[in-house]
């Protein structure tokens, strides 16, 4: 058992760091981040504020967000539930409203790595005209795409307190009653929308949406998909998982 818990929040802290150095990467090949983070590149690009604390506020209003979706769908529940029910509904209310807090000061811990790696990572998208360059800022991007996936992967994999941007995803989902694959490319093209309007009317061109964001969105689900079909069943097992 000891073991177990081990592995799981050992792939758990893996996935989180992977995961804050995937997103930084993204934003250092400057070719268009990931639309999750869009929104919060372009603020912290407009305005020259400090990137991760951005990110940790547009994180704590999607938590914010989160604890009003899942109080409705429960109000829901509780109305169309049997009164024997009643009470088990509340505690599950419960569980759902601290896994929600829990999210916060995980919030705070992921956007401190942001910074980190921000700090020591060089910004690849300088003398953007040099040929070579424009490769290496593409590799970069991949690199990017993979360790996002990748690190996606392993924190979901282990269903422990999920990162905000996929909790909000999923709370959404499940009040609109779609499934969470639809539901993350109207979150996604959202987002999108926001940081292109912040771009133009504050600057007059586009910040942080490019190539790179288009392909972030069709890549990253890949390699989600193809960690998942190679390493998940071994890390389950090895987690203690069990569906």
């Amino acid at each position: 058992m000891k073991k177990q818990v081990f592995y799981r929040t050992f792939f758990y802290i893996l996935g989180l760091l992977i995961l804050a150095m995937g997103l930084t990467l993204n934003t250092k090949a400057g070719l268009g981040v990931s639309p999750i983070i869009s929104v919060s590149y372009s603020i912290s690009t407009i305005f020259h504020i400090n990137f991760g604390n951005i990110t940790m506020i547009l994180y704590c209003i999607f938590v914010v967000a989160e604890i009003i979706l899942h109080s409705v769908k429960g109000r829901r529940q509780m109305k169309r539930g049997e009164k024997a029910l009643a009470n088990a509904e509340r505690i599950d209310r419960k569980l759902i409203l601290f896994m929600d807090i829990l999210q916060i000061p995980l919030s705070l811990i992921f956007t401190r790595f942001l910074n980190i790696f921000g700090s020591i990572l060089p910004e690849f998208s300088s003398n953007a005209e040099n040929s070579g360059q424009i490769v290496i800022r593409f590799l970069v991007l991949l690199l990017a795409i993979i360790f996002t996936g990748i690190g996606a992967a392993l924190s979901l994999d282990m269903r422990l307190v999920p990162n905000p941007g996929d909790g909000i995803v999923q709370a959404i989902a499940d009040i609109i009653h779609k499934n969470v694959g639809y539901t993350k490319n109207c979150f996604d093209l959202f987002n999108i929308t926001i940081t292109i309007v912040l771009g133009l009317s504050l600057r007059g061109q586009l910040i942080g949406v490019g190539i790179g964001t288009v392909l972030a969105v069709i890549g990253v689900g890949r390699i989600i998909a193809l960690f998942n079909h190679l390493a998940q069943e071994k890390m389950e097992r090895l987690s203690g998982i069990e569906y």
